[in-house]
C-alpha cells in the first residue's frame, strides 16, 4: 500500500488493481509479484525524465504525461518479464509517440480534405455567385435535381440515378443537357 498523492493524508490505495479485472491471457503481474517500493522509486527516478523527453517529441505537456503513465501502466502489466525497466519504458514510449503522431497526421489530413473544397471556393464575386445560382435555379427540375446532387452534392452518376429512380444513361444526359443550357446562358450573358 501507497499513500495517494493529492490525496488526504492517511488515505491508502492499492498501487495495482486486483488481477482479477484483466482479461484472461493477458500477461499481467499479479500485486504479490510487484515490489511496491522498486516500483515506487523507478517512477520517482524516470518519470520526470521520460516525461520531458516525450514532451519535447509531441510539444504539448498533457500529451506527454499521458504518453509516460501509459508506458508505466503496461511496464507494471510485465513487471516480472522484463530485465531493465528504464529501457522498457523509453521503448514504449516510442511506439506511444509513433502512434500519437500516426493518428495526428490522420486528424490533418482529414481536415485539409474537408478545408480544401472551401479554401479553393472563395466568395470573392458575390454578384457573380447570386448570377449563377439564378440560372441553376432556372433549370427545369428534370435538368436541377441532378445536377445539384452531382456537382454540388458530391455524389456519383449511379448514386444519383439511385436517388432520383432514373436510369443512369438518363442521368448522364440530364447532366449533358444541364451543362449545355448553363453554358449557354454563361456565355449570353457575357456576350
Amino acid at each position: 500500500m501507497i499513500l495517494m498523492p493529492g490525496g488526504p493524508a492517511g488515505r491508502e490505495a492499492a498501487l495495482f488493481p486486483p488481477a482479477g479485472n484483466f482479461i484472461e491471457g493477458d500477461p499481467v503481474a499479479s500485486v504479490s509479484e510487484v515490489d511496491p517500493d522498486a516500483a515506487e522509486e523507478l517512477f520517482k527516478g524516470v518519470y520526470p525524465k521520460l516525461a520531458g523527453w516525450v514532451r519535447r517529441l509531441v510539444d504539448d505537456d498533457d500529451t506527454a504525461h499521458e504518453i509516460a503513465s501509459e508506458a508505466f501502466v503496461r511496464l507494471l502489466a510485465r513487471w516480472t518479464r522484463v530485465d531493465s525497466p528504464p529501457s522498457y519504458l523509453y521503448m514504449i514510449a516510442t511506439n506511444l509517440i509513433r502512434d500519437h503522431w500516426r493518428k495526428t497526421e490522420r486528424e490533418r489530413r482529414a481536415i485539409r480534405s474537408v478545408t480544401a473544397g472551401a479554401a479553393a471556393d472563395p466568395v470573392a464575386y458575390t454578384v457573380q455567385d447570386v448570377d449563377v445560382r439564378d440560372l441553376i435555379a432556372s433549370l427545369p427540375p428534370r435538368l436541377r435535381d441532378p445536377f445539384l446532387l452531382h456537382y454540388y452534392g458530391g455524389f456519383g452518376i449511379r448514386e444519383v440515378a439511385a436517388l432520383l429512380r432514373r436510369p443512369e444513361g438518363t442521368i448522364k444526359a440530364d447532366l449533358f443537357a444541364a451543362r449545355a443550357r448553363l453554358k449557354r446562358a454563361l456565355g449570353e450573358r457575357d456576350a
